[in-house]
């Protein structure tokens, strides 16, 4: 990618962070990448579009620095580990603050709607991936909507990441919670052959009942 390309997305993410949305322009971009205004609408066309595609790049390049850390977690609570680890980078490096962004102008802006949830499914996409095989041959996978579980932690996590900023003992308590969660499935996965078929009957009596 053009160099100057990169500093307009490095530009666009910094104004966000700076400006929030709502304050956000091709001028106040142009300052942060330290080059014309004009090359925005050369390179990208609109604001808009180069928003979406800081959103798209910066969210891929997050997803493949974190692949191999999620791909090596063992079990759930593995998983929730790195998913702290996760969340405490995530906010330091101020990308929970532009995602924050790009969210709330989603809301407002259907044109930010797309692009936005595009890039959210790169995370998505990336935890079912890990949900499918530490789920395999757990009383849960036959049962369980993996990738509608995905989408739920990948919310958890966005959420936690949101309210962190104004109560952090009560995200603290929500990642324990679930950690505790994880632990119970860790239980249940660890029960014996007897236990395994009851449990495995009565939650098929449950689901066809719903």
């Amino acid at each position: 990618m053009a160099d100057t390309k990169q500093r307009l997305l490095d530009g666009a993410i910094a104004a966000i962070r700076e400006h929030g949305i709502a304050g956000v322009s091709a001028r106040t971009i142009a300052a942060a990448a330290g080059v014309n205004q004009a090359l925005v609408f050369y390179h990208f066309g609109t604001v808009d579009d180069l928003l979406a595609a800081a959103c798209r790049v910066s969210t891929a390049a997050r997803v493949e620095q974190w692949s191999a850390r999620l791909a090596s977690a063992g079990s759930l609570r593995e998983l929730l580990a790195v998913g702290r680890a996760l969340h405490e980078e995530e906010r330091r490096l101020g990308n929970v603050t532009f995602l924050a962004q790009m969210l709330a102008g989603a809301q407002a802006d259907q044109r930010m709607a797309a692009p936005t949830a595009g890039a959210l499914q790169l995370w998505v996409d990336e935890i079912e991936a890990v949900l499918r095989r530490l789920l395999a041959g757990s009383p849960f996978a036959e049962v369980a909507d993996v990738p509608g579980l995905a989408r739920a932690v990948s919310a958890a996590f966005i959420g936690l990441e949101l309210y962190d900023g104004v109560d952090p003992a009560g995200a603290d308590r929500a990642m324990a919670a679930l950690d505790q969660l994880a632990l119970l499935m860790e239980i249940v996965d660890d029960l014996g052959p007897i236990a395994r078929r009851a449990l495995q009957a009565k939650v098929n009596r449950v689901t066809r009942r719903d």
